[in-house]
């Protein structure tokens, strides 16, 4: 591995009370139902330069993952408000979101749009304390942040055959960097790691997590068997790829080479620095359909975990960013990269060109990280990207042997 060609800049962040500090301070506007989804948006939409991003759970029935993964995001270090829009009669138990946001320290507030008299006077009653709150934000104080406090996700999309030879493992090199700093890393998906399970698992710090990493690839293995479709799309075979195996090993590359020191499921915070796997597919037999119907619900669940920020390796090309945590983009094709660079932060395709090593384009990435943690817009930020979705999942609680860390 390289030496780090320049020292690492000054960082700073927003402190919450649960000692995590934040890379950003946005006001999260959420809606608890997809009927209050239109109020929502039209509330951010005037203050969306103002770090005012809309999140939330479209379903009208309850869902104790939903629930976490709310909890979790509304807590998130990257925000410093919430506003909670609910119709009124939905299911989700915004009476306990609200405490757990307001016990959190954070401001919060909840609108009943069927309370408020309708669509206008839930948007203006919004709006004012949306504007209030980011006011207040904008003029809160920041304290230094060390590298060692970031938590760094990574998530491939759009995947072609130049994915697992550029893109993904410069991702990797970066996590290397990051992890060997003190830092948190977490890489996922189980159903994109087919095939790789047992590489996978001799890197685990204990037998038994490794017993535990590769059962939770062959869950997923039964769970798209059971739904007769892999997590493999179209795009992926147009770009060179045959097979889920071919795309795992491009999509395992993103780990680096760092032991394994955890499996977590959303909203789990890892407790300690190292590199984690996300398991993201649900426990238990099929019951809400496929595991994540897109990029965005991947970063979500990374963003529930603690990531501050998520790489986001493509080689076919990709435009989404997210709500609440910044996306670093890295294009793994050259061609694709001279198509979209507006939409690109790192053109990793210069290794397949060999105009840059591995090694190069990792420690660039680094480098971006710590300027993104800094306050640098990425690409997708600067654009105004902040996708979000979030459906139906079931987990279960970690077992004692996915955290050996943590004793």
């Amino acid at each position: 591995m390289a030496e780090m060609s320049a020292p690492v800049p000054a960082m700073r962040g927003w402190l919450r009370q649960d000692g995590r500090k934040g890379i950003r301070n946005t006001v999260a506007v959420a809606y608890l139902v997809e009927c209050a989804h239109h109020v929502c948006r039209e509330i951010a939409w005037p203050l969306r330069e103002e770090g005012v991003h809309v999140i939330g759970f479209p379903g009208c029935f309850p869902n104790a993952y939903a629930q976490r993964m709310m909890e979790a995001l509304c807590t998130h270090p990257n925000v410093g408000a919430v506003l909670l829009v609910s119709l009124g009669c939905e299911s989700f138990n915004k009476y306990k979101l609200e405490q757990v946001v307001r016990d959190s320290g954070r401001p919060v507030r909840t609108l009943t749009i069927q309370a408020t008299g309708g669509t206008r006077a839930s948007i203006a009653e919004g709006r004012a304390w949306v504007a209030e709150q980011a006011a207040l934000l904008a003029a809160a104080p920041t304290v230094p942040m060390a590298v060692d406090e970031l938590v760094v996700g990574t998530v491939c999309g759009g995947s072609d055959g130049t994915s697992g030879i550029t893109g993904n493992p410069a991702a990797g090199r970066a996590f290397d960097r990051l992890v060997e700093a003190g830092a948190t890393c977490i890489f996922e998906e189980t159903g994109e790691l087919i095939g790789c399970e047992h590489i996978m698992a001799a890197r685990a710090v204990t037998p038994e997590l490794g017993q535990e990493l590769e059962a939770s690839v062959a869950k997923a293995a039964r769970y798209y068997a059971t739904l007769g479709y892999g997590s493999f799309a179209p795009g992926n075979a147009d770009g060179g790829l045959s097979t889920i195996e071919e795309k795992s090993m491009g999509a395992y590359a993103k780990s680096g080479r760092s032991p394994i020191f955890g499996l977590i499921k959303p909203g789990d915070l890892p407790p300690r620095g190292g590199l984690y796997l996300l398991d993201v597919v649900p426990d238990g037999e099929v019951r809400f359909g496929f595991p994540n119907i897109n990029d965005n619900a991947e970063i979500a669940e990374l963003i529930a975990c603690g990531s501050h920020l998520v790489l986001f390796v493509t080689g076919r090309g990709s435009v989404v960013g997210s709500a609440i945590s910044p996306v670093v983009k890295i294009c793994a094709n050259p061609e694709t990269y001279k198509r979209m660079a507006d939409d690109m932060d790192v053109d990793a395709g210069r290794i397949l060109n060999g105009e840059a090593t591995l090694d190069e384009v990792g420690q660039e990435i680094f480098d971006l990280i710590l300027a993104a943690a800094g306050g640098q817009k990425t690409r997708s930020e600067d654009l105004g990207h902040q996708e979000f979705i979030l459906g139906y999942k079931s987990f279960e609680p970690l077992g004692p042997a996915c955290l050996p860390s943590a004793a």
